[in-house]
């Protein structure tokens, strides 16, 4: 019986030399399959910029999105405040009657599908929120240009 279990742990480390450990994370940055076509000193296309373009080209760009996100946001927030005063108007005048219990009861069966979908999205989001970190911590530069630029953007 000890000669079978001497045998059965020789045959283990026997395998466990046959097999070599590789890190993916090295291998994938050293094994590039862009490497091969365009040569070592590709990469992001930010990286090949000094720091002040790519704070810059953060800045821009950000300052866009601010604004865009500044006027759509207004233009959002007046359609749904003025279709709710509509229907305050109306139902004041009579025009429409509002069966609250009803609406009480939809709202609590929307929050209860609501809540059973966002159980199931969590970990999609969790790993959005991971790869927009990540992405975020490689071009600090460039993002926290983007950030300043779409601060701007909002207050312009």
């Amino acid at each position: 019986m000890a000669e079978q279990q001497q045998q059965h742990t020789e045959g283990q480390a026997d395998e466990d030399e046959a097999y070599e450990m590789v890190d993916l994370t090295t291998y994938a940055r050293s094994h590039q399959w862009w490497s091969a076509v365009f040569g070592n000193n590709s990469g992001p296309i930010v990286e090949k910029y000094s720091v002040a373009t790519q704070i810059m080209m953060g800045g821009v760009t950000g300052w866009c999105a601010g604004y865009l996100f500044q006027r759509v946001g207004k233009i959002a927030a007046t359609a749904v405040g003025g279709g709710f005063l509509l229907l305050q108007i109306a139902n004041h005048s009579g025009y429409v009657q509002v069966d609250w219990k009803k609406v009480e009861k939809d709202v609590n069966k929307a929050k209860r599908r609501l809540k059973k979908k966002a159980n199931k999205a969590a970990p999609e989001i969790n790993t959005f929120i991971e790869e927009a970190s990540e992405f975020v911590k490689k071009n600090i530069v460039v993002s926290s240009g983007f950030v300043g630029g779409f601060l701007l953007g909002l207050a312009s």
